[in-house]
């Protein structure tokens, strides 16, 4: 069970009885030199002491070839303690890994030849059969009878899989170094599995009906070409180069036969198991024997994500020119060559684009200015021309960053604008109900703002303005030349306008003293407002009618549920008579058309819009997120925001929000080469025409995906070009294009395809899919969705192999997508997905929709041994330990129930008997806890997207131990949800249906 190891064979059981076993001898038959591949075994396997002819030549040299060889036997029997491999093979490794297909499976057969790199051939050792289980008991055998020469008389052109091809006939594959394909299954032997296990302990199992005969001798030498292999006959062969010779039939002892070993009376055993085609994939070993308890599938096994999920690297390597994959990632970086590939893909098949993402480190996209020539293009075809020497090389190749560089940075001329550029603009419209006020929210949002006036963008261009508003609405004068701002009322709320023309957008340098004057006042001007009422939609419009001149980036801090003027929103609520009906999407959709006409005026003038909400009742985000999803916003939500716990959260979020470099009234568009277009876009943005994405300011955490097709049936070209163009204005004033090009080939086969897929592009755009879905269907049919398509995935690609290898009680799957139904089940399972009724908050569901693209696999990590990452599951938790889980937006720290009461009262004082809801981490002079402060400030940095919290939870703790870790354990099964194993178990049986 569980992955197979080539480090360590798997040997079946010792039969009853073994009438024809060679004399053992130590002599080894393997190579001097290293074999190549997994980890070069100790053990060596002799010929029998008793023949007649002399130990091959060996070469000194590594084994070569496409894939090296690798013993690889069947999956290990349970039955005994006494049956075991040698303990010199190694301990095996965890995980899933690619392993090739053993050149010897079977007893009494001859493996292949190996080559050295010299090109010679190793001759194989003389046959014998193979004297059953390895016992570490050494015992006497008894020497080999020999049966003569073998039968040449080999019929050619027979359908019949379980008899090879004659020497003179080849296999003509896709890879150099496959081999005949394995027989199927058998009716006299139809166990599940590869190996057949024992009932009970300590007890052979014999396989009835089998039948012992005498082991064939070894004939004399025979020629052999480079790689090539040649049956031991009385008739010389000639073997050609990765040619393929038939053996002789040999048989096997009486006894139990593993699941390459089966033959039927009369007949000679299948000489074709030894001679299998090498396995480029990964493989899962599923299924039980039937009438045992074993479930059939070792957990420890499955593949998980422990040392951090890898982006792919050899779409980097075949196009070192191509711009970073943290800009730009394909799903797959084999595009299809015709649509009925594609059409067999059932995956996602586009690109995640990130434009202004971090460069990686030590490196900074070049900027280019061409100033008074302008960008030059062919007014035709409007690509960039330039002349070449008689090589056909450019002139200027070597002066010109933008020809040897995937993502560089152009200036602008001024045809591309259609206005000066805008200055950089932040807007602020604050709640000020009572909610607002008792909360902390207000204080801790003003000091914030103040410490980041230093650190706005723009420098002296940055304009700033404040609107505040509770059941009427407040507008601040701050003209520069005032020592205090003016406040003007407005509380007719069907008739909105603005009270001052001027001076409500300030010059922040000009008008500095009054805009810290006002952010020291705000909490104390409002600390007695008793008002509930929240007018927020008539200050929405009152906002855009400030910044529609100018465009920029409009803050929202909003605490309770619009009620008065236009825009008011009712208390819907989670009805649990609405789950699983075709009514069920409307809890997550907006119900009132204002605010998507308010994003869609907001984005015409350039307006972004980030949404921050902390009530701790029913806000209808899926109302007000509607503002940050087509302005190309974002949405921040704190439930129950209490000063005294969210203060840190809020002030690194909002100042990331601040400082970070954005791009202002900014538009994108993907390119792609002929024959390919991009059908569909997700993300916050709205859609200007059918590819222009208007984006009125971006940064550096915004992503965006986009699914591709084929336009044409067949693509002709060996290559398919991707490029990015994002046009925007910078904090400085200048407007630019940024353009990232990437080159991707086109394949015929679907292999090729899987094995360049890229399971984090994948993943990420499977759930923009998921959540999408989920605004026009139930929750049940999002995750189905989720699950059939990886089902038809793996299925499609088993079905490339499953007429050459042995599938049989085997889950087999590309290694580049080992991951994928692990992150399909945590995208299942994540907040916008899972369950039904009271398994989340409508609120929350919404507001972890804009997030959950980042949400896929937590990963637990352990205090004193901080580099050993440890399974989502309850089982990988020790009472006697302290864990703490980072899921990206917030730290669990998990106290065991026997932990010592040292360790908890250095951490925490002598606060750790009181209810840890109240209590907060802080550093204190001691070591073990300025360790963890480090640590938790390590794992900040490494993604300073959002600021995790650190909630506390001690063992047994209900409802916070449930709510904070159990439902972040996706391995396990949770409120009725499949955990990893049985979902893995799921798959398999799905996977095998009409497969």
């Amino acid at each position: 069970m569980g992955t197979e190891n080539p480090n360590r064979p798997n040997y079946p059981l010792r039969p009853a009885a073994t009438p024809f076993a060679a004399q053992q001898s130590t002599t080894p038959f393997l190579p001097s030199g290293p074999v190549a591949g997994s980890e070069a075994s100790a053990f060596r396997p002799a010929p029998p002491a008793s023949s007649q002819f002399p130990t091959p030549p060996f070469p000194t040299g590594a084994l070569v070839g496409s894939e090296p060889p690798a013993f690889r036997p069947p999956p290990s029997s349970r039955s005994n303690d006494l049956v075991r491999p040698p303990p010199s093979y190694g301990s095996p490794t965890s995980g899933f890994q690619r392993f090739p297909t053993p050149p010897l499976t079977s007893t009494g057969q001859v493996p292949p030849p190996r080559t050295s790199l010299a090109g010679q051939a190793v001759v194989p050792p003389p046959t014998r059969p193979s004297p059953g289980p390895v016992s570490l008991l050494s015992q006497p055998q008894p020497p080999s009878v020999p049966m003569g020469t073998p039968p040449q008389s080999i019929k050619t052109g027979q359908s019949n899989p379980n008899v090879p091809l004659p020497a003179d006939q080849h296999f003509s594959t896709s890879r150099p170094n496959t081999q005949p394909s394995s027989p199927p299954m058998g009716p006299s032997y139809a166990t599940p599995r590869g190996t057949f296990q024992p009932a009970f302990p300590g007890y052979t199992n014999t396989q009835p009906n089998s039948v012992a005969q005498a082991p064939p001798t070894q004939p004399a030498s025979f020629p052999l070409q480079h790689g090539g292999y040649a049956p031991p006959s009385a008739t010389p062969f000639v073997a050609q180069q990765r040619g393929f010779v038939p053996g002789p039939p040999t048989s096997t002892p009486s006894g139990l036969y593993s699941g390459n070993q089966v033959q039927q009376h009369g007949m000679a055993p299948p000489i074709a198991t030894s001679q299998t085609l090498a396995e480029d994939f990964s493989s899962l070993s599923l299924g039980s024997v039937p009438g045992s308890f074993d479930a059939g599938l070792d957990a420890a096994a499955l593949p998980r994500p422990l040392d951090g999920d890898v982006e792919p690297k050899s779409f980097a390597e075949m196009y070192p020119m191509n711009c970073s994959s943290r800009f730009l990632r394909l799903t797959t970086s084999g595009i299809p060559n015709s649509q009925s590939l594609a059409s067999r893909w059932h995956l996602p098949l586009g690109a995640v684009v990130c434009p202004l993402g971090e460069a990686p480190a030590g490196e900074e996209v070049p900027v280019i200015n061409f100033a008074t020539t302008g960008i030059i293009r062919c007014r035709s075809s409007k690509r960039v021309f330039a002349h070449m020497d008689a090589t056909g090389r450019r002139v200027d190749l070597d002066q010109r960053p933008e020809l040897t560089k995937g993502s560089v940075e152009f200036i602008a001329p001024a045809e591309y604008m259609v206005r000066p550029p805008m200055p950089p603009l932040y807007f602020f419209l604050i709640d000020v109900s009572i909610s607002a006020v008792q909360s902390g929210m207000l204080e801790v949002m003003a000091q914030t703002i103040k410490s980041c006036l230093d650190s706005l963008p723009g420098s002296t261009r940055t304009q700033i303005g404040f609107i505040t508003y509770d059941s009427t609405i407040h507008f601040y004068n701050m003209k520069s030349s005032l020592t205090q701002p003016q406040m003007m009322v407005v509380s007719d709320l069907d008739d909105i306008f603005v009270p001052l023309p001027d001076d409500l957008l300030v010059n922040l340098s000009e008008s500095r003293n009054v805009v810290e004057a006002f952010l020291d006042s705000l909490p104390s001007m409002f600390q007695e407002n008793m008002n509930v009422e929240s007018a927020f939609g008539p200050a929405l419009k009152a906002a855009f009618m400030v910044m529609s001149q100018l465009g920029g980036k409009l803050l929202i801090f909003q605490n309770t549920l619009p009620s008065l003027g236009v825009g008011r929103l009712r208390l819907r609520g989670d009805d649990i008579r609405v789950y699983g009906t075709d009514k069920e999407h409307m809890l997550r959709v907006p119900e009132d058309p204002f605010y998507k006409q308010m994003a869609a005026d907001f984005t015409k003038y350039q307006i972004a819009v980030n949404v921050y909400a902390f009530s701790d009742k029913y806000t209808d985000i899926a109302s007000l997120g509607t503002l940050a999803k087509y302005t190309g916003g974002q949405v921040y939500y704190y439930p129950s925001f209490q000063s005294s716990i969210h203060k840190d959260k809020l002030r690194h979020e909002l100042a990331r929000d601040l400082t970070r470099e954005t791009a202002w009234e900014a538009v994108m568009r993907i390119r792609c080469g002929k024959g390919v277009r991009f059908t569909s876009y997700h993300g916050n943005f709205m859609l200007r025409s059918t590819d222009l994405l208007a984006l009125p300011a971006v940064d550096c955490d915004k992503a965006y995906a986009a699914q591709l097709s084929l336009e044409e049936t067949l693509l002709t070209t060996q290559t398919v070009y991707f490029q990015v163009a994002l046009l925007y204005t910078s904090s400085s004033g200048e407007r630019r294009i940024r353009v990232h090009t990437a080159a991707a080939p086109v394949v015929a086969d679907l292999g090729e395809m899987y094995r360049l897929a890229d399971t984090g592009a994948i993943i990420s755009l499977f759930s923009r899919l998921a959540i999408e879905k989920t605004l026009s269907s139930k929750l049940e049919d999002a995750r189905n969705g989720v699950q059939l398509r990886i089902v038809k995935a793996l299925r499609e690609y088993r079905n490339l192999y499953a007429v050459q290898h042995r599938l049989s009680g085997r889950m087999i799957y590309p290694e580049s997508l080992k991951f994928l139904p692990l992150y399909g089940l945590a995208l299942c399972k994540s907040t916008p997905l899972r369950g039904g009724y009271a398994d989340a908050q409508p609120d929350e569901r919404c507001a972890a929709a804009h997030l959950t693209n980042s949400q896929i696999s937590p990963q637990a990590e352990e205090l004193d041994n901080i580099r050993k990452s440890l399974p989502l599951t309850a089982q990988s938790l020790d009472t006697r330990g302290l864990y703490i889980l980072d899921d990206g937006f917030r730290f669990v720290i998990w106290f065991g129930r026997s932990i010592s009461p040292d360790i908890m009262r250095n951490l925490l004082g002598e606060e750790f008997v009181t209810d840890y809801s109240k209590v907060s981490l802080s550093q204190r002079d001691n070591e073990m806890s300025r360790k963890l402060m480090k640590l938790l400030d390590r794992f900040r940095e490494s993604d300073p997207s959002y600021f995790q919290l650190c909630h506390l939870v001690r063992q047994g703790e209900q409802p916070r131990e449930g709510f904070f870790l159990l439902t972040n354990l996706v391995e396990d099964q949770i409120g009725g949800a499949n955990g990893y194993a049985d979902w893995m178990m799921l798959l398999f049986r799905q996977i095998q249906q009409n497969a």
